[in-house]
């Protein structure tokens, strides 16, 4: 057990946005917390991680909180990265630092050994050694690298200075270093916002193998029916534990509704009919007893709240009034730019009217430079940019750059459209869940899921026949993305739009374009595109494994010097593989011999095989060299 929770509870200014949350974590589970914007999720886990403090309540619900003693947890919190003097690389070098200390005290241990004979310094060099090798030490620059070119970062990358990355690289450093740092609890929230698809594919590969246990907050439902065993939700101020994945948990909570439902129309029904007892028989002499004994299970009656079964729906669409013509946009011998940096050279493509046109690519490929590029935002080059006649383009703004942080919601529609009343705008606020006193919030102080949805009400109002949509569901609860996919799902514009959600990409896609070392546009939806990129890949791996097993057909036509020096290659090749493996088995034998407390204590043997061990390894190094060697020239 890594944690445990009874009794826990959040009030902000008279409100609860907790109550009495239990939650018990085990060392290998995988908990995905979901729940609509606001719900209180980031709460939680700032109670988990201790940055925020939970009500002292009376008996019988005294809060109990307690985390096991040698418990490690990490956390990402949503948005946040490193800020940092430091290099990549030195900062995945830093998580390391107690390994590296270890190091450089067994090789000061090697000298005063080497130059005394101390033989408590003996023990202590075999006491640090077999900790450096329980802890993989001689493998950290294998773990730094694996991690960091998974998560985006190749080589090239390593020396750059932390402070000039840009927020979703800070972002992706940050979760790269808390896996190197492997906690006992790795808590991370919305960990895939900033990941292109095949970062986020390989941290669901790297997580599915993590050896502590998880609690994920994320709005990519992909990413949690694979990774997840239990769905924690947090509803109505209630958190509750459903077993199986996301799927499984629509599943169960569907059931669930259900059940409660029925027990609650159940009880209604009886409560009905004992009040009605009660109203007839109890100024009755004969009855007035019964009547009394029934108003007495009323009110002792364990009432049970009315379900929520669905919360209040949005009500978004965009419409237009006039129809665009056939070809929309043209789009010719352009150069797609950042800065001096040439992304992609001769982009061209053509948007039909109805086109569904998802944009996809890793991160920096440019993606979110070209919708903007062919909105006339950044230069296109010498190249040329048509939009036909009755286009009216609507944009959604990741950045949400044409807000205005310090105006309240309600002012921020009111500013554009001066004739519309608070009453009609109200209306149109709460049409996308915006309700209450919170659109009289400014829009700096809000979530990013608020000014999302302020963005879709603004949208509305603009009655754009080509939408273009830059990440729309980036921060928005599954519930809204859901309400917003179908809004796109049913509207006749033309959409472009660039986004890493995989649902969305599926359920709107016609054609994909993609950006990746160029610009290409496939006439089909996005299984279809995965599909055939799996194809080609798998096709490519293949063709490039049988050219390394087929045999040279030059090979007849070569010297017999040539067939004879390739003939002892190969001999040698094969002979130093069985020497290493030798050592391999030699070097086992001596950290296990040099572990054992009887050589530990006894200076003049532990000094033998310390010196052996040295030889083996640097003699195994020098034949592992040479391997190398005679493979690359293969």
């Amino acid at each position: 057990m890594i944690l445990t929770m009874k009794n826990i509870s959040r009030i902000y200014n008279g409100v609860t946005i907790l109550d009495n949350a239990e939650l018990t974590i085990e060392n290998t589970d995988r908990i995905g917390l979901v729940g609509v914007n606001g719900c209180g999720k980031s709460t939680l886990l700032r109670i988990i991680t201790g940055e925020e403090e939970y009500e002292s309540q009376p008996e019988p619900d005294i809060p109990q909180f307690s985390v096991r003693r040698d418990a490690s947890i990490g956390y990402l919190a949503q948005n946040t990265g490193l800020e940092r003097s430091s290099t990549v690389y030195e900062e995945m070098k830093s998580v390391f630092s107690r390994l590296y200390k270890i190091w450089d005290e067994m090789k000061e241990l090697e000298h005063r050994i080497a130059q005394s004979g101390d033989e408590g310094a003996q023990a202590e060099y075999a006491a640090k050694t077999a900790e450096f090798e329980s802890k993989d030490g001689y493998l950290i620059d294998v773990k730094i690298r694996k991690v960091l070119t998974g998560m985006g970062f190749p080589p090239e990358m390593y020396d750059r200075v932390i402070s000039t990355l840009s927020g979703g690289e800070k972002t992706r450093l940050a979760i790269s270093r808390l896996l190197l740092e492997e906690p006992d609890l790795l808590i991370l929230d919305e960990p895939t916002n900033h990941l292109d698809a095949d970062t986020v594919i390989w941290l669901e590969d790297y997580l599915s193998e993590y050896k502590g246990a998880l609690l994920i907050v994320s709005h990519d439902r992909y990413f949690l029916d694979r990774l997840c065993t239990s769905i924690c939700d947090i509803e109505q101020k209630h958190l509750r534990r459903w077993k199986g994945n996301y799927t499984n948990y629509l599943k169960l909570r569907e059931e669930d509704d259900e059940r409660r439902m029925k027990l609650y129309l159940a009880q209604q029904e009886e409560i009905a009919k004992l009040k009605d007892f009660v109203d007839r028989n109890l100024v009755r002499a004969s009855t007035s007893a019964l009547a009394k004994s029934r108003r007495k299970k009323l009110e002792t009656m364990d009432i049970i709240e009315k379900p929520v079964l669905h919360h209040k729906t949005a009500d978004i669409s965009f419409t237009y009034e006039v129809e665009p013509p056939e070809e929309v946009l043209t789009v010719k011998n352009c150069t797609l730019t950042a800065g001096e940096r040439i992304l992609a050279e001769d982009v061209g493509f053509t948007v039909r009217r109805g086109d569904r046109i998802g944009i996809t690519g890793p991160n920096g490929a440019g993606k979110s430079t070209l919708i903007k590029m062919i909105q006339g935002i950044y230069p296109c080059g010498n190249g040329q940019i048509f939009w036909n006649k009755n286009v009216k383009i609507s944009y959604f703004d990741q950045e949400n750059a044409q807000l205005h942080p310090e105006r309240t919601l309600i002012d921020e529609i009111h500013m554009r459209y001066r004739t519309m009343t608070d009453e009609k705008i109200r209306k149109l606020l709460g049409s996308v869940r915006l309700t209450g006193e919170n659109v009289f919030k400014q829009v700096g102080v809000v979530s990013g899921g608020e000014r999302a949805k302020l963005c879709f009400a603004l949208m509305m109002l603009e009655h754009g026949n080509v939408l273009i949509l830059d990440e729309p569901t980036n921060h928005l609860d599954i519930e809204t993305r859901e309400i917003l996919e179908e809004a796109l799902a049913e509207s006749t514009a033309t959409i472009i739009f660039v986004s890493h959600d995989r649902y969305l990409l599926n359920r709107l896609s016609t054609r994909i374009l993609e950006i990746d070392n160029g610009v290409s546009l496939h006439n089909m939806g996005y299984d279809e595109y995965i599909a055939r990129k799996t194809a080609q890949k798998a096709e490519a791996e293949k063709a490039e494994k049988a050219e390394k097993e087929a045999p040279d057909k030059r090979s007849a036509h070569r010297s017999k010097q040539q067939r004879s020096e390739d003939a002892k290659r190969k001999a040698r090749i094969k002979e130093l593989e069985a020497m290493i493996h030798s050592l391999d088995t030699t070097i086992a034998r001596l950290e296990a011999e040099m572990a054992d407390p009887d050589v530990a204590g006894d200076y003049l043997r532990l000094n033998d095989k310390c010196t052996e061990y040295e030889q083996a390894k640097a003699e195994s190094a020098a034949l592992a060299d040479e391997w190398l060697m005679l493979l690359d020239e293969e």
